[in-house]
């Protein structure tokens, strides 16, 4: 079975991450995710580096992830870092 553990450790492994979240039940999940490397990139192309830091998980293993992608000046700025 999926873990939320086991998708943030693959988030992190495949993405330089300040801070990563990730929530759910084995199929669903949610992630927010912190990364200095979604500076100046669109929310599409944000995902689409999660997406690539999960690799074959994403299609093998993952029904759904929503997610939050936030630079490390946007996490701040909610409060959190």
């Amino acid at each position: 079975m999926v873990t939320p553990e086991s998708i943030g450790a693959s988030i992190e492994k495949g993405l330089a991450c300040t801070h990563v979240e990730v929530r759910g039940d084995g199929a669903h999940f949610e992630a927010i995710v912190v990364s200095a490397a979604f500076a100046g990139l669109s929310p599409v192309k944000r995902h689409q580096l999660v997406y690539a830091a999960l690799g074959d998980r994403m299609r093998a293993e993952v029904h759904a992830l929503s997610m939050q992608t936030l630079t490390p000046e946007q996490w701040a700025a909610r409060g959190r870092g």
